[in-house]
């Protein structure tokens, strides 16, 4: 079965390398350390500062094995030129109701940070906007409603 392609930006396949490259280098280290130290102490079952190293190496292993399917399955998605909205677009929309403008960048649902305004593909708005051009009007279906936002710009 072929693994599913993971959409990224350029600047998020980045992201994903260098925290692979943190937790193969140094996380795991660390790690190891803690673990060594921990068997130092003599009697491993009742060591809950082994348990919780076991545990941790289990995380981050899981997170290395996650990071590199990522990486391997990666799909860069460029800017697209023509106006329209796709992702590694960056965006500004006016939301006619309150009018205020929010900026929002479009990426895959890997990179998705919403609190950063980075907001998948997939997400109500994302989905709502894509394909679209500056000075259409979107209704995007949200958990508190519909929300009108008005496409000022697109980069």
């Amino acid at each position: 079965m072929a693994a599913k392609k993971v959409i990224l930006t350029q600047e998020g396949l980045e992201n994903l390398k260098q925290e692979l490259d943190y937790l193969v280098k140094t996380k795991r280290e660390e790690i190891l350390a803690r673990l060594a130290e921990a068997r130092a102490q003599g009697d491993l079952s009742e060591n809950a500062e082994y348990e919780q190293a076991r545990e941790d190496q289990a995380k981050n292993e899981g997170r290395i094995l996650e990071l590199k399917a990522e990486i391997e399955n990666a799909q860069i998605i460029e800017k697209t030129e023509g106006g329209k909205i796709d992702i590694g677009s960056t965006v500004i929309l006016l939301d006619t109701e309150f009018e205020e403008e929010e900026t929002y960048s479009i990426v895959g649902t890997t990179e998705a940070d919403p609190f950063n305004n980075k907001i998948s593909n997939e997400s109500p708005v994302g989905a709502a906007i894509i394909g679209h051009s500056v000075g259409d009007e979107v209704v995007v279906t949200t958990p508190g409603g519909d929300v009108v936002y008005k496409i000022i710009d697109v980069q």
